[in-house]
C-alpha cells in the first residue's frame, strides 16, 4: 500500500531530475533570503549557479548545529515571520535551543510524509492511532498527529507519560497503532504484562517507534511482547521532524523520502563523501522546506545507505538502522563503542531484560566500563552459580564483539530507572 504511489515508486532517473530541480530552487532561495547561507557560500567561492548536477552537492558547505544556535532564534528563516505558522525547538541540554519554523505548506508537506509512514505500517482511515510522543516544542507529538488526521485515522493525543492511563485507553479505545519511543513502548509492555494484559487479544497491530537508536533485537522483543509489527521512524527537528524516513515491513532499512530530502554519507572525521554501503555520518539537505530550508546538515547519526530496489516496491534509498550518534559515541580505551551494540548483545541471551546502563569511569589513567544489566524475574530466583555463569558468558561475548573488556553487574528486576521519553543509557563519570 502507498499514500502517494507515483512519488514513492518513481523511477530513479525521474527522481533524480526532481531532486535537482528542487535543489536548485532551494539554493536560490537560501542564497538570496538567508544571510548565513550567502556568507557561507561566498566563503567557499560558489553561488547556486555552480550547482548543475547532484554530483556538485559536495561543493556546498555543511550546516552544523552550532550554526543554528549562533543564529538563534529566527536567523535562518527564509520567509517573513508573518508566513510562519508554527515554531518548534529542540530540547537541547545546554545553552539556547535550536529553533525551526514552518509555513502552512511546510505543515501540509510534513503531514503527507507522516501519512506515508502510517500507510507503510498498514495504517488506514479506519485506524485508532494512540500517539504517546510528547506534545509541545518537541516535533514528535504534533508531527504524528497531523499525519494521522490527514490519513483520516482517529487520533488519541495522549502524549507521553501516565502509563496506567495509556494502558487503560489502549484497552478501552481499541487502539490499533501505537507511536512513541521504543524505550517507552517497552515500559508499556512490561507494565501491561504485570497487570495481566494479554496483548494478543487487543486490536493493536503496529508500532511506529523512533527518536532514539534501538537495535533489531529490541524490535523483535517489542513485536513479541506487544504482538505487533514494530517499525522504525526517523527524523530530526532541524530537518523537519519525524517522517524523514520510515522502515517498511520488509525490515531491510528505512526509506528516505528522496523527493523531499537528499541524503549523503560522509566520513565524520574528514567530511569526505563515502560510497553507498559504507558506514558514516548521515548528511541531509531539504528540498521542499519553505520557512527553514537546510543545506547539508550534519546529523551526527551513524548509518549507511542502500540504493538497491526494495521488495516493497518503493524506489527511494534505504538507510540502515542508526548505530548511534557520533557525538554520543563512547571511546573506551581507544575503541569506539555505541550503546546499541551492547544492547544487541544483551538481548541475544534471552536471560536478561532489555534494560541496561553503561557506567564509564577512569581508574588512574585507564578507562573503566561497567555494564549494569537487569536479569529476568525467572533467573533472579536462580542459584548463584547460574548468575555467575551468565556474567561470564556476557563478559566473553561483549569482549568478542567490542574488542574491549567490560565488567558485568547483574541487578534485580526493575532496578534501572524507566523512561517515558528517550532512555538514558550512559553515565560517564569521566566528565563529572
Amino acid at each position: 500500500m502507498y499514500f502517494e504511489k507515483e512519488l514513492e515508486t518513481m523511477p530513479r532517473g525521474d527522481l533524480e531530475k526532481l531532486q535537482l530541480n528542487r535543489l536548485k530552487s532551494t539554493l536560490e532561495r537560501v542564497y538570496h533570503k538567508v544571510p548565513f547561507y550567502k556568507k557561507s557560500f561566498n566563503m567557499k567561492g560558489i553561488t547556486p549557479d555552480n550547482i548543475s548536477s547532484l554530483d556538485d552537492l559536495h561543493k556546498l558547505p555543511f550546516t552544523l548545529k552550532t550554526d543554528l544556535r549562533d543564529n538563534y532564534p529566527f536567523g535562518l528563516f527564509a520567509v517573513p515571520m508573518d508566513e510562519v505558522v508554527r515554531v518548534h525547538a529542540s530540547s537541547g541540554t545546554t545553552g539556547k535551543p535550536t529553533v525551526v519554523g514552518y509555513t502552512r505548506d511546510d505543515i501540509n508537506t510534513w503531514a503527507s510524509l507522516i501519512a506515508r509512514c502510517l500507510v507503510i505500517a498498514g495504517g488506514t482511515k479506519g485506524d485508532m492511532v494512540q500517539n504517546a510522543y510528547g506534545y509541545g516544542l518537541f516535533t514528535g507529538g504534533l508531527g504524528l498527529h497531523y499525519g494521522a488526521e490527514l490519513l483520516g485515522a482517529t487520533v488519541v493525543p495522549v502524549s507521553g507519560g501516565n502509563t496506567a492511563r495509556q494502558l487503560m485507553l489502549m484497552e478501552d479505545f481499541g487502539s490499533t497503532i501505537l507511536s512513541c519511543t521504543p524505550s517507552y513502548a517497552l515500559m508499556l509492555a512490561e507494565e501491561g504484562h504485570s497487570q495481566g494484559i494479554d496483548f494478543s487479544k487487543l486490536p493493536l497491530k503496529a508500532g511506529i517507534f523512533g527518536a532514539e537508536p534501538w537495535s533489531r533485537r529490541m524490535q523483535q522483543q517489542l513485536e513479541e511482547k506487544l504482538n505487533i509489527t514494530a517499525l522504525d521512524i526517523y527524523g530530526l527537528s532541524e530537518v523537519m521532524g519525524p517522517g524523514v524516513a520510515m522502515e517498511c515491513t520488509a525490515h531491510e532499512g528505512s526509506h528516505i523520502f528522496e523527493d523531499h530530502f537528499i541524503a549523503e554519507i560522509i566520513d565524520p572525521e574528514t567530511g569526505e563523501a563515502l560510497p553507498y554501503g559504507e558506514q558514516g555520518e548521515l548528511v541531509l539537505t531539504s528540498l521542499t522546506k519553505e520557512a527553514f530550508p537546510i543545506i547539508r546538515y550534519r546529523t551526527r547519526d551513524i548509518t549507511s545507505i542502500n540504493p538497491e530496489p526494495c521488495s516493497c516496491g518503493r524506489t527511494h534509498v534505504r538507510m540502515d538502522r542508526i548505530k548511534g550518534r557520533s557525538d554520543d559515541m563512547l571511546i573506551i580505551r581507544g575503541v569506539n563503542v555505541f550503546p546499541s551494540q551492547i544492547e544487541s548483545v544483551l538481548l541475544e541471551f534471552g536471560e536478561t531484560e532489555p534494560y541496561y546502563l553503561l557506567v564509564v569511569d577512569r581508574q588512574n589513567t585507564m578507562d573503566d566500563l561497567e555494564i549494569w544489566v537487569e536479569i529476568s524475574p525467572q533467573l533472579f530466583t536462580d542459584r548463584v552459580r547460574g548468575l555467575e555463569d551468565l556474567e561470564h558468558r556476557l563478559h566473553a561475548r561483549i569482549s568478542s564483539i567490542l574488542g574491549i573488556s567490560a565488567r558485568i553487574k547483574l541487578v534485580e528486576p526493575r532496578t534501572i530507572p524507566r523512561s517515558e521519553g528517550k532512555a538514558k543509557r550512559v553515565i560517564d563519570k569521566r566528565e563529572i
